[in-house]
C-alpha cells in the first residue's frame, strides 16, 4: 500500500517527528510510506469560496503548494496525520491543509484507512478530545478505517516521548497496517 503521512509539526527532530520515524521503521518493510512536512509546504487557508466546486478540474483559485498534496493524496491508500496539540487542536499548518479538502478532489481520493499520531506536553485526560471528535467525523463522511492511533500525553520537552512505550507503539502501528 502506498502510506502517506501528514506531519503537522514546525518543530525538527521533536516529539511528533520521533513518532514518525518509528511508524516508518514498522511500516516500510511491507508499504510504500511517503512524509510530507507541511509546514514546510506554503498551504493557505480554505477561502469557502467554492470555486473548487464549478471548476471543471476542481482547482482551487489559491496558488501555492496544496495542489502537490493533493497529487500525493490522491495516490494514497493510507493516510497518516501527525501532529503536535497545540491549545487542544492540531498544528494550524495541518489544519489548513484539512481545510483544504473541502474539494471536490477529495471524492477522487482511494483513502481506505487513515491513521493519528498525536503528542501533546499538558497530561489531561481530556487532551485529545476535540481532535478526536473531528476525526471521528472525517472517518464517518469519507466511509474509512481508523488503521490505529497512538496518543502522547505529557511530551513537552524534545525527546520526552522516548520516556514511554510511544515509539514501540507507534512501531508497531506501522507493522499493523
Amino acid at each position: 500500500m502506498n502510506i502517506l503521512i501528514l506531519k503537522g509539526s514546525p518543530r525538527k527532530g521533536g516529539n511528533t517527528d520521533l513518532l514518525v520515524d518509528a511508524f516508518i521503521k514498522g511500516a516500510i518493510s511491507r508499504h510504500k510510506v511517503e512524509v510530507v512536512s507541511v509546514y514546510d509546504n506554503k498551504v493557505s487557508p480554505c477561502m469557502g469560496c467554492n470555486v473548487c466546486f464549478k471548476s471543471k478540474k476542481h482547482t482551487c483559485v489559491q496558488k501555492d503548494d496544496m495542489s502537490l498534496i493533493y497529487e500525493k493524496m490522491s495516490k494514497a491508500d493510507v493516510l497518516v496525520i501527525a501532529s503536535p496539540v497545540y491549545f487542544y487542536g492540531l498544528s494550524a499548518q495541518l489544519k489548513a491543509v484539512i481545510d483544504r479538502c473541502h474539494n471536490p478532489l477529495r471524492d477522487t481520493f482511494h483513502i481506505k484507512k487513515m491513521a493519528l499520531l498525536l503528542v501533546g506536553a499538558a497530561s489531561l485526560s481530556e487532551l485529545f478530545d476535540s481532535i478526536l471528535t473531528q476525526y471521528q467525523l472525517c472517518l464517518n463522511f469519507f466511509k474509512m478505517e481508523d488503521a490505529g492511533r497512538v496518543l502522547v500525553r505529557g511530551a513537552k520537552e524534545k525527546g520526552d516521548v522516548k520516556k514511554g512505550d510511544a515509539l514501540q507503539e507507534a512501531f508497531e502501528l506501522g507493522q499493523r497496517i
